[in-house]
């Protein structure tokens, strides 16, 4: 036969379970939004967290959700289903719910309007991850002004950014630590021509980005004049790839200077085979991209009207 006391002591159990789940919705915004940023992915969040209860909504709409906005896997899934056009409204409205305190924009296939609209409310920016984005020079030199605390800018793949747009990141984003720039594979050629070697690139990165502790280059087509470059004026680098460019030697000198960096990873890939498949990996798996998930909004997300 159970005791009184077994009974009450059950009793106060369920009451204090039943107390704590009830406090859910009281929770504070800024509490309810680290929660989220760390079990939900983004388009979850504005596709069916705002739908549990006002405070969930509120909470979703403002900006403490979106301090990262992390949206590279959604926008790689909407290229797969043919529907990248919604990657630059999407990018727009989930920086106007971050209410311009974004740190982090991570994305796919960005295009010029989105771009702009998240460059020129990213005074509070420090990483910009936009792999094979159609951004332009010209768009890059209206608005890399604004984005001075950038400190890691990943621009690999963005074939429509040139030397004009690489120098316009170069001297206006000064705080700048790590630029990836890895470009599309080319094959290893029988010989060399003049018209193989382009330093161009590789001579304003050492130029104008002398402050840069990391650096990947994979498949660039500088050759020893342009590492020489940056090894002199990089005078801070620890960390250096150069998968792929197969117009560097590593002659008089330069190899040996590689070797003392922290990190050196040579033009050979045979050397460190999978790292390169790794890091232009593409996820193809998982569901299609919903049309209804993040470019939906609540019916009561008037800010994002």
């Amino acid at each position: 036969m159970e005791s009184s006391t077994d009974g009450e002591n059950k009793r106060a159990c369920i009451k204090l379970e039943k107390d704590t789940v009830g406090r859910w919705d009281e929770l504070s915004p800024e509490i309810l939004a680290s929660i989220f940023v760390r079990i939900v992915p983004p388009e979850e969040m504005v596709r069916s967290v705002a739908l549990i209860c006002r405070n969930w909504m509120e909470t979703v709409s403002g900006p403490y959700c979106w301090v990262e906005i992390d949206l590279e896997q959604w926008c790689r899934k909407c290229c797969i289903a043919n529907r990248s056009h919604l990657i630059d409204p999407t990018v727009r409205k989930i920086v106007r719910r971050s209410r311009f305190t974004f740190r982090r924009l991570s994305t796919y296939r960005l295009g010029n309007v989105g771009f702009s609209f998240a460059a020129s409310r990213g005074r509070c920016l420090k990483i910009l991850q936009i792999p094979e984005s159609e951004i332009t020079d010209e768009v890059v030199e209206k608005h890399a002004g604004s984005l001075v605390n950038i400190t890691f800018l990943d621009i690999s793949y963005c074939l429509k950014i040139t030397e004009k747009g690489l120098k316009a990141f170069g001297e206006q984003c000064k705080s700048l630590t790590h630029l990836r720039r890895n470009m599309p594979l080319w094959d290893l050629p029988t010989n060399f021509e003049a018209s193989d070697v382009d330093d161009h690139e590789a001579l304003i990165i050492a130029e104008t980005m002398r402050g840069l502790q990391r650096l990947d280059l994979a498949f660039n087509r500088l050759s020893n004049k342009g590492l020489d470059a940056i090894l002199t004026q990089c005078k801070g680098l620890t960390h250096l790839e150069i998968q792929g460019c197969w117009n560097v030697e590593l002659k008089g000198g330069l190899e040996e200077r590689c070797q003392k960096l922290v990190d050196f990873r040579s033009p050979w890939i045979d050397e460190h085979e999978g790292s390169l498949a790794e890091s232009s990996d593409v996820d193809s798996g998982g569901d299609e991209c919903d049309e209804e998930s993040i470019y939906s909004e609540s019916p009561s997300s008037s800010d994002l009207d």
